[in-house]
């Protein structure tokens, strides 16, 4: 599972339903929702498993 950083928690979250996509320089990103909150989470570096 990927894990993000919630800033609303304020904790390391596992990211729900996470989708690849590159920022505006080209990195790839992974973008997903917060299990507990709804806020969206990215964490730089794609989709690990």
């Amino acid at each position: 599972m990927t894990e993000g950083y919630c800033v609303k928690c304020k904790k390391k979250v596992g990211i729900q339903n996470p989708v690849e996509s590159k920022t505006k320089k080209g990195t790839k990103i992974a973008k997903g929702k917060c299990p507990h909150c709804e806020t969206t989470v990215c964490r730089m570096g794609g989709i690990t498993k």
